[in-house]
């Protein structure tokens, strides 16, 4: 019925205009916080040098080359650009470099998109290591702010000069590369001498450049990684960029007793209802969080009430991010916030939640992307919930854990871990090895070696049978003894 699409048509206009005003009205609202002084805090405005260096030879083609410039708008939109956030800067290369946009020469947004969109393709030959220096000595070394430092490469092909000294000086410099091959034509080792280390983070490959779309949101949440978890948790055999929220707390001077995870030989905090484990979140998270993250806790407890196990509150006490266990109904609870209203919260209900409240160990995993989060317990995954679109966090409150909800109470608990993994990836590497009995026959399930045994020595045993000659011969021929 076409009266019936009609109408159709403008019920789903209307609800699309509601959502777009109340999207505008949410905006005009942070941008008074923002004006008032306190500013959401998260990779849109960690303070950050991030520089472009693309390859503009021939081998590109000018076709390409506008894909990587719409590839480069694409990523710059997720930040705030000014002196205060992130300033960016572009050189294209082919036989010699140029300097399509100067660190700092745009103070908003839009005035440098436009730039990037203006930018013209080069042509020539391929020299990268000529293009790393240049990026190093004309935007790096001539910007006087003392902050992360970033330089993406992207190329399609093998250099026509050295990049590893370039490289390495740059890296002396305290700037991160990332290398990005397009094509078949890139040679892996030279990727790997462009890029930081591990090249498993640092080196992106993409079979063409229409394929570079699919690296877009990966790229981002690498970005944001370098720019917001300056600091490294040790993991296995790799150090991984996070927090590790109990040291940030300074459990380690606050508790005292610390409680052995028998049998294995991992100890844990015991926290007691006279710590208070706060600390402002400035210092703990002085940039926000990620757009995605792991959370990792491994705890027990006997608390029949509802209790945050982290969060992280506002200046005016009213949280932010937090996960709270509910003693009375055996839930588990994620808040985090939220451009619709501010904050949202999500409840996780699965039968597997009640196994948290039996007084055991046990680990709580979430995974938290910008669309949903997963609750893992004891490495197996539960359920998955949708959220809104988030904001950043306020970092002018603070940040606890073990705290009844709503009061500045501490509840008695025992804790062995409590982190944020920044890179999302470490949710298919993390295990509970930690739980004792968990991980059968792992490192902390090998008991220690028994003390040899001391005793008198027995009565001597019955003389064996005697051996011939012949016997005796025929054993040494047939061992070759002789």
């Amino acid at each position: 019925n076409p009266e019936t699409n009609l109408l159709e048509q403008k019920q789903k206009m209307a609800h699309y205009f509601t959502f777009l005003w109340i999207v505008l009205v949410l905006l005009f609202q942070y941008s008074v916080l923002a004006e008032d002084g306190e500013i959401r805090s998260s990779c849109r405005t960690a303070p950050t040098d991030l520089v472009f260096i693309l390859d503009g030879s021939y081998s590109v083609g000018p076709e390409n080359f506008e894909i990587v410039k719409k590839w480069l708008v694409n990523i710059t939109k997720n930040f705030d650009i000014g002196p205060k956030f992130i300033e960016v800067g572009v050189v294209q290369y082919s036989d010699y470099p140029i300097l399509e946009i100067p660190l700092g020469r745009h103070d908003s947004g839009d005035s440098l998109l436009a730039a990037m969109e203006s930018i013209h393709y080069l042509g020539g030959n391929t020299r990268t290591g000529k293009a790393i220096q240049f990026a190093l000595d004309y935007l790096f070394a001539k910007s006087s702010r003392f902050l992360t430092k970033i330089a993406v490469v992207l190329t399609d092909g093998k250099s026509q000069d050295e990049v590893k000294d370039a490289a390495e000086a740059a890296r002396d410099s305290k700037i991160t590369l990332f290398a990005i091959g397009v094509g078949a034509e890139t040679e892996e080792a030279e990727l790997r001498a462009i890029a930081n280390k591990p090249s498993s983070t640092y080196v992106f490959y993409v079979e063409d450049y229409i394929a570079i779309s699919k690296i877009r949101e990966v790229m981002k949440q690498k970005l944001c990684e370098e720019s917001v978890c300056p600091t490294r948790i040790p993991v296995a055999a790799r150090d991984e960029k996070g927090f590790d929220i109990l040291l940030g707390l300074g459990v380690k001077k606050k508790v005292k007793k610390r409680i052995q995870l028998s049998p294995t030989k991992i100890k844990g905090y015991e926290v007691t209802s006279k710590v208070d484990l706060s600390e402002f979140t400035s210092n703990v998270f002085p940039e926000g969080l990620p757009p995605s993250y792991v959370f990792v806790s491994t705890q027990r407890f006997k608390v029949k009430k509802i209790w945050d196990l982290w969060r992280i509150l506002t200046i005016d006490g009213r949280p932010q991010i937090a996960v709270t266990l509910n003693g009375v109904d055996k839930t588990l609870l994620f808040t985090t916030t939220s451009v619709m209203n501010g904050s949202q919260i999500v409840t996780f209900a699965d039968p597997q939640v009640k196994t948290l409240f039996d007084e055991n160990w046990h680990q709580i995993r979430l995974l938290v992307t910008e669309e949903d989060v997963t609750l893992y317990i004891d490495d197996q995954q539960v359920e998955n919930k949708l959220l809104h679109p988030v904001l950043g966090i306020f970092i002018s409150g603070k940040t606890q854990i073990g705290k009844y909800s709503g009061k500045e109470e501490t509840v008695q608990f025992d804790v062995q871990k409590l982190r944020i993994y920044c890179d999302p990836e470490q949710n298919n590497r993390e295990t509970a090895c930690e739980i004792p009995g968990f991980c059968l026959n792992g490192p902390s399930d090998v008991g220690s070696t028994p003390a040899p045994c001391i005793c008198p020595p027995g009565k001597p045993g019955q003389p064996g049978p005697k051996v011939s000659k012949a016997q005796l011969a025929i054993f040494v021929k047939t061992y070759n003894l002789n």
